[in-house]
This record gives structure tokens, sequence and C-alpha cells, in this order.
């Protein structure tokens, strides 16, 4: 299966922008234009075209952003060894001596959907939840990285639900304290004492996308799916199928089809409540109390 991704284990390092552009690039080559591309609320994004009419992809950010650039790499580099689904590839990343830190990457020209786009995107991705980790991988992953703009803690665990517990769920209730009442924090106590009655453990350790909603991934060249912005790490495959429904939910040829691959196991509906709890609570993290009333719906449910 295709991918775009670099192939290498480590991206190459950069001491500043204009270094990047000699190296990849030659030393003849300059930017000429640098054309701000929407779609991110906490990177600023560019294409940057070169006077070759070369065009790369650009996000940049402060100085002190750099480990998240850093984790967004990794978790590409991740995907694409599973050579399951196409993601961009790595050209690069570092500081610039003008204060930011940056990740270069292949410029995405999306192209015109496959027919059966849908279906192909689910099955490539049920590929790579069915890609072989190393003997003796863990729950986790090799560093922690980002969701969004907040830390996302991947200390390596022997099991998926302790994982989830303590790297997940108890991780961002403790950060969201404040918002609750006494009675709902001890709902969430009961949630995570409890947590072995609603969730099930994976045979072993998958790789998982970690934020796969609309926003995270495009139409490629070739008109397939192209997986970008990952917080991969090592989980249950049910937590990507859980994300892609918590905001609107993609087509139902998607779902259908990866069915096909991976049947879901009874008590799914269940499972995706509490997936999504988590990124439910770190919604409230970042933006406040909108996210409230939803959370709250989470553990008067499953809280007692």
């Amino acid at each position: 299966m295709r991918t775009e991704s670099d192939k290498s284990d480590v991206p190459p390092s950069f001491n500043s922008l204009e270094e990047a552009v000699e190296s990849l690039f030659g030393r003849e080559r300059t930017i000429v234009s640098r054309k701000p591309v929407s779609g991110g609320d906490i990177n600023e994004a560019y294409a940057l075209v070169l006077d070759d009419g070369q065009t790369f992809f650009m996000k940049q950010n402060a100085a002190s952003a750099l480990p998240s650039f850093e984790a967004e790499a990794k978790g590409l580099l991740a995907i694409a060894r599973t050579k399951a689904i196409g993601t961009p590839q790595i050209l690069g990343l570092g500081k610039d001596p003008q204060g930011f830190s940056f990740l270069l990457l292949s410029m995405i020209i999306p192209g015109q959907r496959i027919p059966n786009f849908w279906e192909e995107f689910a099955h490539d991705l049920a590929r790579m939840h069915s890609f072989d980790l190393p003997e003796g991988t863990l729950f986790g992953f090799e560093e922690d990285n980002y969701i969004g703009e907040r830390r996302q803690i991947n200390t390596p665990h022997e099991t998926w639900i302790g994982f989830f517990r303590d790297c997940r769920l108890e991780m961002q209730f403790r950060d969201a304290r404040d918002y609750f009442e006494p009675e709902d924090r001890k709902r969430m106590l009961y949630l995570l004492d409890h947590l072995d009655a609603y969730l099930i453990e994976p045979e072993k350790p998958r790789l998982v996308h970690g934020d796969l909603w609309s926003g995270n991934f495009m139409t490629g060249g070739d008109g397939r799916a192209m997986l970008i912005d990952p917080a991969a790490y090592y989980g249950h495959p049910e937590v990507d199928i859980a994300m892609t429904r918590l905001f609107g939910g993609f087509s139902s040829q998607f779902y259908e089809a990866y069915q096909e691959v991976l049947p879901a196991e009874p008590g799914l509906e269940d499972r995706i409540e509490i997936y999504n709890f988590y990124q439910v609570l770190n919604h409230l993290n970042m933006f406040g109390s909108a996210y409230l009333p939803a959370a709250r719906q989470v553990l008067r449910r499953y809280g007692n």
C-alpha cells in the first residue's frame, strides 16, 4: 500500500529555515512566496514557493513548540511504517534564529475523490490498525506527544484498560477537576474503579492515529485518504473509530466497510462514549465550560 512519508526513522533537523531550504532543495534555491494556509488553530501554516516553482508546506510556531513538531513527525513516521495509508512526506524540522520553530512537509495537492473513497479509506485504516507491532510493544508510545495543544501522556502499560485509565481519563479529569461538583467527582472515581466493566482488552496493542476527526485527513492527489496531524500511540483501534463519530461522523459507507475487515465486538456503543469522554475532557481543559454538559452526561450515565 502506498505512502508518501519519509521512510527514515528520524527526520532531518535544521538550525534555520534557510539551512533547510539549501539542504533539501539546493544552495541556489530561495523562497519567493509564503502563502498562508487555513485549517489549523494552533500553528501558523504556509505554502512556501521556491524560485523554481517547487512548493512545500510549513507549520510554524514559537521556538518552544519544537517538541510538538518532533512528536507529530514521529507519529507520521509510525503511520508510514505500516505502509497502509498515505501521509505527507516529512522534509525536516527545526528552530530558526528569528525565534520560531518549524515543520516542513510535502504539499498535499488534493485530487478528485475516487468513487469508492469512503470504503477504501476504511479498508486502509483497518489495515493500519491490523499492522503487527514488534514483539513486546506495550500500550502507550515511546514518549509523550500532544492532543491539540495539550500534552498527551503515553507512559507504557501492560494493559489497555490500565493505560486508558491512568494516561487518558485520570490525567484529563485531574486537570478539569475544578469544573465539577463533588458528586461528579465521586462518579468519576467510580468510573475509574469500574472501567473494566465497560472496556475490553485487545489481543495486543495496535497503532492508532489518536485524533482522527474530519479535520485530520485529506484527499491526496490519487483521490484516496491521507492522514495528517496525528497524536499517535499504541492502543485499541476502537479509539480511532470513536473519534470519527465525535463531531458529526463519517459516511455510513466508511463504518460498514471498516467492519468488513475488523468486525466490532459487542458493546461498542458504550465504549465509544467512554473513549470520547477523553476527548471531551481535553476540549473542556482547552476551551472551557461549553464542554461541561457533555462531560457530566457521561459521568451520570457510567459513574454509578
